[in-house]
């Protein structure tokens, strides 16, 4: 399931190809689509895989109904978590086939779903009233996120069951994560709107990809990268806490977009500079276009 090369228990290994901008699963999905669409697995997979479905959605709604009841939030809040679960879980079975060359679902994978589940609760919680509890709740849920980060790979490795499919739903999870902090830190008076930079960053750079093919070369793990991640996923949940008033919130904040922007300025460096011939000559005829 998780195509990464070692166990480890250190954080940054754990969250180091989160954001390698060439190691994602929208790009993939995108190209998948083209060529050979959205559908269902066949069967056992299928079976296996709607019901851990499913069974997500049940434990997500009945969760969300517990939260509500316990933090005040609004009636439609168990709606939203449920609907954004059932929303990652639909677009992540439709790509299984192409992905996962195994009869079931797996336990590195039901693992990852649960991880969805505590995002799509994080993400519910946009726009709920009660801001101390919606700051609390988000963070800790967050912070259990991240160290249940890794565990997943390695149960996929352990079963013998790492696939591509399951190292891009690990990724993407992540990065729903974070763009979904962002907001939050944004809606709770934490930080500016320019903190949702942190969480939407990285799908400019997969869209301009579409554009510049040049943008989706691989890279080379980076301990850089690794670290970049940490402080996304840690700085944000701090900046989030009622603890961390601002402008203290303001300070983690803009580390989490600096750090983020310089590691992204790197690797763009290092994508231009390694251009193949055939993608300078189509750079050099875009630039003689748009001065045209």
């Amino acid at each position: 399931m998780r195509a990464r090369r070692r166990p480890s228990l250190s954080i940054l290994w754990r969250c180091g190809s989160r954001y390698n901008p060439s190691e994602l699963l929208l790009e993939k999905t995108f190209e998948k689509t083209a060529l050979a669409g959205w559908r269902l697995p066949d069967h056992p997979l299928r079976a296996s895989a709607v019901t851990a479905k499913l069974v997500g959605l049940v434990i997500v709604v009945g969760i969300a109904e517990t939260v509500r009841v316990a933090l005040s939030f609004g009636d439609l809040y168990p709606v939203k978590a449920g609907a954004l679960f059932a929303l990652i879980s639909v677009l992540a079975i439709g790509f299984l086939h192409s992905t996962h060359p195994f009869p079931h679902y797996g336990p590195g994978n039901q693992l990852t779903t649960a991880r969805a589940i505590l995002v799509a609760l994080v993400a519910a919680m946009i726009g709920e009233t009660g801001l101390s509890h919606v700051q609390a709740g988000a963070a800790g849920a967050s912070l259990l996120v991240v160290a249940l980060d890794g565990m997943d790979g390695w149960l996929a490795r352990r079963t013998h069951m790492a696939s591509e499919f399951g190292a891009r739903f690990d990724m993407e999870v992540d990065a729903l994560l974070i763009f979904v902090l962002s907001v939050l830190v944004w809606r709770c008076g934490k930080a500016g709107a320019w903190v949702l930079a942190s969480g939407a960053m990285r799908y400019v750079f997969v869209a301009a990809g579409w554009r510049a093919p040049w943008l989706r070369a691989p890279l080379s793990p980076s301990r850089r990268r690794q670290s970049v991640c940490v402080i996304q996923v840690v700085g944000l949940s701090l900046a989030l806490t009622p603890l961390t008033p601002p402008p203290l919130s303001d300070l983690l904040a803009a580390l989490v977009v600096g750090s983020l922007f310089y590691s992204f300025a790197v690797d763009v460096q290092w994508l231009w500079q390694h251009r193949s011939p055939e993608e300078r000559t189509d750079t050099a005829v875009d630039a003689r276009e748009l001065g045209r």
